[in-house]
């Protein structure tokens, strides 16, 4: 057999075994996007195996499995689960895939940090991806902001906090607030003022809709654990001045103690119980409050915001 005779042969070989490689591995992302278990889904378990594998539909099969660590974590979270065993395995070979997908990396941090059933309870894990992100997208500065949100509220490390975000607020066009946040973990890492300034930074680092309702609420609650605070100071303050507790905000006002009667962030006006306790009227309406929680509460499951696009 001449030699381009034994080449044409071989290159035919190749070829066709490309081809099949193509279909099946085309076979197997139809599998996914219907019936497939995720257990189906993880057979090859090695993100950079499954690169390998991929033939070229890397940035195919990245959002296949981006989509199902969406719906596995909707899934868990909205049967209260415990254990999220296989988000943080989905999260690493979508982003393996596709290293800029940086809504894998933004997400996926809050999917995994918060503890159950909020989350996967792994913070560890959620700062591993962010730094990866970090790695393969140095100047996108929303990935220095959740790594410095995960120290932060996860896990209290506000030194480290501090330092995310002071690398953050040097990258090109950052946001300003990054600066601001790095400070204020150094100086007042605990306090209100921060957290307000921790969630107005959410508010204000993205468009999406149902990330910035998460955050909104989280500031009402903020406020609200203010506003208590402050309440429940004047109206020890008038017994202290009048021997009893007020019944109504009309004494507090007759006192000049107060301008009007309060109201909370939704203009609910606020509830003075006996003993100079104060109380929000509607609290199903004021999720992640700390204080002003009437006596016997149970409140509902407050859902996780998902991505708008997924």
């Amino acid at each position: 057999m001449s030699r381009s005779r034994q080449t044409t042969i071989t290159a035919g070989v190749i070829l066709v075994a490309c081809l099949s490689g193509s279909a099946l591995l085309l076979h197997h992302l139809d599998r996914i996007r219907s019936r497939a278990t995720l257990e189906e889904v993880l057979y090859v378990s090695s993100p950079k195996a499954l690169k390998r594998l991929s033939l070229g539909y890397d940035g195919l099969l990245a959002d296949v499995y981006w989509t199902r660590a969406v719906q596995y974590f909707g899934n868990k979270h909205h049967t209260d689960a415990a254990d999220y065993h296989l988000l943080a395995p989905l999260l690493e070979i979508t982003t393996t895939l596709d290293p800029h997908l940086t809504v894998a990396y933004e997400f996926g941090a809050s999917f995994l940090a918060p503890p159950p059933p909020s989350g996967g309870g792994v913070p560890d894990r959620a700062i591993q991806l962010l730094e990866y992100g970090i790695r393969n997208n140095p100047d996108e500065w929303r990935l220095y902001y959740n790594l410095g949100f995960v120290y932060y509220m996860d896990l209290k490390d506000y030194s480290r906090a501090a330092d995310a975000f002071a690398r953050g607020s040097r990258v090109p066009n950052a946001n300003a607030l990054l600066r601001v946040l790095a400070g204020r973990m150094a100086e007042h890492a605990g306090d209100i003022a921060t957290a307000r300034l921790m969630w107005n930074a959410a508010y204000q680092s993205t468009r999406d809709s149902s990330v910035r309702a998460n955050a909104s609420a989280h500031l009402r609650a903020i406020q609200v654990d203010e506003d208590v605070t402050h309440l429940e100071s004047l109206t020890a303050s008038y017994r202290q001045r009048t021997g009893h507790f007020p019944s109504t905000f009309t004494e507090l006002r007759s006192l000049g103690m107060l301008n009007q009667t309060p109201v909370d962030p939704l203009g609910v006006p606020y509830k003075l119980v006996s003993g100079g306790g104060i109380e929000v009227r509607e609290p199903d309406k004021l999720p992640f409050i700390e204080k002003g929680i009437p006596p016997g509460y149970v409140p509902p499951r407050v859902p996780k915001f998902l991505p708008s696009d997924y």
